[in-house]
């Protein structure tokens, strides 16, 4: 019984292991965008990100959030002002986000969404958006 257990305990930790040791290559080739960057987690997942060699889009809410980012992080790093519950913006960061990224398409893009909900715990953007159809 003891040597099933050790068994067990052996295989658990040599899977965690490899785990751990899985690196995703190109990190430079990369781009995520992560939204709500002005602080808390978009903002420290933002600087993570760009120490481990990916390039970061970041949509900030207000200029002086953007600001103290880029002082904080290298030029991978790029941000935008966006303001979610606004279409407009939205509408207008999708077309900077499809600017910086180029033909590489949307591959070499991961989304992070990061943002308050309103007090009734609803979105404040409309599901019915057009915005982000793909073209």
């Amino acid at each position: 019984m003891w040597l099933h257990l050790a068994a067990l305990v052996g295989l658990y930790y040599l899977l965690r292991w490899y785990r751990e040791t899985q690196v995703v290559s190109h990190l430079r080739d990369k781009f995520v965008f992560i939204t709500g960057c002005d602080s808390g987690f978009g903002n420290l997942l933002a600087r993570q990100l760009d120490l481990r060699g990916l390039r970061v889009l970041a949509g900030c809410l207000t200029e002086q959030g953007a600001e103290q980012l880029r002082n904080q992080t290298s030029d991978r790093l790029q941000t935008v002002i966006l303001d979610v519950t606004k279409t407009e913006s939205i509408a207008a960061a999708t077309e900077w986000v499809k600017e910086r990224v180029g033909g590489r398409g949307t591959t070499q893009i991961s989304f992070v969404f990061i943002s308050s909900l309103n007090v009734k715990g609803r979105s404040p953007v409309k599901k019915d958006s057009k915005v982000f159809s793909r073209t």
